[in-house]
């Protein structure tokens, strides 16, 4: 999937994935990490998602990467905060008290850059992508990371064939095959085919959103 895709729904506001409100299962699960007050989050494929602003608010520092500009100045915009912009390597990259938000290409995000991040929010990244590109993400992420790194990973799990994505459908197995390397556990599982109006005019019978806690 090419970056000129993604461009392209935010230019034309079709940003469906969007939630305007903090998501439930990080206010649910989040805090089974056990991350130190002050650690370091990186949330890959950010867009303009409030659940920053709601980890900064747990005393957290937040680094957000997202591809389009658009969705950096509408989260800034939005959360009524005044971003200090500066340059570093490829990306451009606002901040603003506990959050930085570092706009381009996360194939171009370095160990250096990442490399005191000891917790990881991905909501929307993984299932934003198709299969090959998911395998290079989750290599990309976990040479990334630091050892002892805990995340958060929301994924979901439906009939590809009826559907085509995005968000993909990734399946429990290919969690865990892309992040065998480190320890992973299903913290919540739940149907919620009757919360996807999409899905139902598609004729899919079932739509699994999970939850899991990653460890690196």
């Amino acid at each position: 999937m090419e970056p000129a895709f993604w461009q392209k729904r935010w230019a034309d506001n079709q940003i469906g994935f969007h939630r305007e409100d903090v998501n439930p299962f990080l206010e649910a699960h989040w805090r089974t990490l056990a991350l130190a007050s002050g650690a370091r989050i990186l949330v890959p494929l950010c867009g303009k998602s409030v659940d920053m602003a709601w980890l900064a608010g747990q005393g957290y520092r937040v680094l957000g990467v997202e591809l389009s500009r658009r969705a950096v100045e509408d989260f800034f915009g939005e959360q009524g905060l005044q971003a200090e912009v500066t340059v570093q390597g490829a990306f451009e990259v606002w901040r603003s008290g506990e959050v930085e938000v570092w706009c381009g290409d996360f194939f171009d995000l370095r160990a250096q850059d990442a490399g005191d991040c000891f917790g990881l929010y991905d909501r929307a990244a993984l299932i934003a992508l198709p299969a090959e590109m998911r395998e290079r993400y989750m290599a990309h992420l976990s040479a990334l990371l630091p050892a002892g790194c805990q995340g958060l990973l929301l994924t979901m799990d439906y009939d590809q064939q009826l559907l085509d994505g995005p968000p993909f459908a990734v399946a429990d197995g290919e969690v865990r095959r892309g992040y065998a390397g480190g320890n992973v556990q299903v913290l919540d599982e739940r149907e919620v085919i009757g919360e996807s109006p999409k899905f139902l005019q598609a004729g899919v019978p079932s739509v699994v959103e999970r939850v899991y806690r990653v460890g690196f």
